[in-house]
């Protein structure tokens, strides 16, 4: 394709593919807070790929653990943050290891 018409068809050919490739959610981040011995929010829901923050505001170390073992914050100290990406659909509820009343849940669409 060569002339007018051809170029105009590849540059459309270009902007229509772009616009497929924007169509995707742009994965975001999201914080969990940790205080006061209680996670918040209790739920929280995300999109495959979006990052979940957890945050301990508290004076004493915490996890955040998944019931089904699919994934383990190991200590999160006091001030300290630990990052997990959202992997796999379906509801995850998780707890602290080290004081297991504490329990949320996050639901991945």
């Amino acid at each position: 394709m060569t002339g007018r018409f051809g170029r105009a068809a590849v540059a459309y050919a270009s902007l229509a593919g772009a616009t497929v490739a924007c169509s995707r959610p742009i994965p975001r981040v999201h914080t969990v807070t940790i205080q006061n011995f209680a996670f918040a929010p209790l739920e929280l829901t995300v999109v495959l790929g979006d990052t979940v923050v957890w945050s301990n505001k508290d004076f004493v170390p915490h996890t955040a653990t998944a019931r089904d073992t699919g994934w383990d914050s190991q200590a999160i100290g006091s001030s300290g943050t630990w990052r997990f990406v959202a992997g796999t659909s379906g509801r995850h509820d998780y707890y602290c290891v080290f004081h297991p009343n504490m329990k949320a849940t996050i639901v991945v669409q």
